[in-house]
């Protein structure tokens, strides 16, 4: 078996392949087909409308009620495809931005479709001069596929309930990945329940047919990014275990091998979706940056123990099957504006700043500042100073509490006087993230100089 190799050092030369550069015409262009989409929603739910129906019992919640679910239904299927993590729009975009558009969406779309199911009840109760709760009855009982579409209004309420900021914080990550898990089966019913009831689609069949290639072509295009090109992928790079290293304190070090890895296209900085074969662990995957450049046949990946996952990786046994999906982020070189950079990181957030020290151009000028509470919590500390000493930048340590030390517009200042001119690159937990980002931006660097991503789900 080939020896693992030396990590202290950047790789004399490429051994892989390099990442692919993000694509944002292809974004803007995107942009566009999404926003005519819409338009042909809202005209479709329009189309069925006319005065003799508005002027009917219950015509103007019906119509409400057809609007709202084309509206409400492309929306969600927007939704979909900004967390489907395909690979081109994340490395473009980035998944904390997807994840904020994603956000940012959701009210709407939960609007939407609450407003159609209660338009609905109210519509034909009106035509059929029944109260509420009868005609809810009525449907579940006599109407196809209502007691589907029920279900998934439910489901979609389930994600929505949980996405809320304070029930993420009480929830782990595995619970709430099952809980959106589910949430496809909700679309799936809420599909058909669409296409089956709505009295937009009976007799138009031209409208069918569109609705039908929107929503199963997009289910298509994600199965084969999601599924089945990293399913071929990995039959190629046969990735397992190699060793399991403790770099800190409750921070593992995991090192995998596998065949073909010169052809991994990835740059410093970028993630993969890591999912490991093993008892517990093989059923859901997590992301985790690679804490180096690829060293074929090597990949390292640097993890703390935080879930459930993350903390069995220490007793992760050598040959282990490894699957992974990406990579993924734009927290690259290709960010870069200018010629000076500074990476500051804390905490595992080390980690995908230890990748880019190899990957920045030979030219960048490059001041590194690592933050932590005892020295032997900073990973991979000797392997950042070798890389900075051997680009001649500068490295600084900040050891301490926050309380008695703390990385303010002073200190950063301090630490890099010409910081307006700098690319600045943070990485690590979220209260450090959004303090020096602020920091920053106090201290004169334009917003497209700032550059950071996020993970937190």
């Amino acid at each position: 078996m080939t020896a693992t190799p030396s990590w202290h050092q950047a790789s004399p030369a490429r051994q892989h392949r390099p990442g692919r550069a993000p694509q944002p015409n292809l974004v803007r262009v995107l942009e566009l087909i999404a926003g005519i989409g819409f338009g042909l929603a809202i005209a479709l739910g329009l189309s069925v409308e006319g005065h003799a129906a508005l002027a009917s019992p219950g015509g103007w919640p019906l119509a409400i009620a057809r609007i709202s679910a084309f509206a409400g239904s492309y929306l969600l299927l927007v939704m979909v495809v900004l967390t489907a993590r395909l690979p081109w729009l994340e490395r473009t975009v980035g998944q904390d931005k997807l994840v904020r558009w994603h956000r940012k969406i959701a009210p709407y779309a939960v609007s939407l479709i609450s407003l159609h199911v209660l338009s609905v009840i109210l519509g034909y109760s009106q035509m059929l001069n029944k109260n509420v709760v009868s005609m809810l009855w009525t449907f579940w009982m006599n109407y196809p596929d209502m007691l589907s579409g029920s279900v998934g209004f439910v489901l979609l309420l389930m994600a929505a309930f949980t996405s809320i900021r304070i029930a993420r914080t009480k929830m782990k990550y595995e619970t709430w990945w099952i809980v959106h898990l589910y949430t496809y089966l909700g679309l799936a019913l809420a599909f058909m329940h669409q296409i089956r009831t709505g009295v937009m689609f009976l007799g138009h069949e031209h409208t069918i047919q569109f609705w039908t290639t929107l929503w199963i072509g997009t289910g298509v295009v994600i199965l084969l990014l999601r599924v089945g090109v990293p399913l071929v992928r990995n039959q190629q790079y046969k990735l397992r275990v190699a060793s399991v290293t403790q770099e800190a304190p409750n921070v593992y070090s995991l090192t995998v091998t596998g065949k073909n890895i010169k052809k991994m296209a990835v740059s410093g900085g970028q993630f993969f979706q890591w999912r490991f074969m093993a008892k517990g662990l093989w059923w859901h995957s997590h992301p985790y940056s690679l804490s180096a450049l690829p060293r074929p046949p090597f990949l390292r990946v640097t993890v703390k123990g935080l879930g459930d996952q993350s903390s069995a990786i220490a007793h992760l046994k050598p040959g282990t099957r490894v699957f992974v999906e990406g990579p993924y982020g734009v927290f690259t070189h290709h960010a870069t504006t200018m010629s000076d950079v500074a990476l500051i990181a804390a905490g595992v957030g080390i980690t995908p700043i230890r990748a880019m020290l190899e990957d920045l151009p030979a030219s960048a000028n490059v001041t590194v500042i690592v933050r932590a509470t005892r020295a032997e919590d900073i990973v991979h500390a000797e392997e950042m100073k070798s890389l900075v000493t051997a680009r001649e930048g500068r490295y600084f340590e900040i050891i301490g509490s926050r309380d008695e030390v703390n990385l303010d517009d002073e200190m950063l200042a301090d630490l890099i006087p010409t910081i307006a001119t700098h690319d600045i690159f943070v990485c690590g937990p979220t209260g450090f993230t959004d303090a020096v980002v602020a920091s920053a931006r106090r201290l004169g660097v334009p917003h497209d100089q700032v550059h950071h991503e996020s993970f937190t789900f």
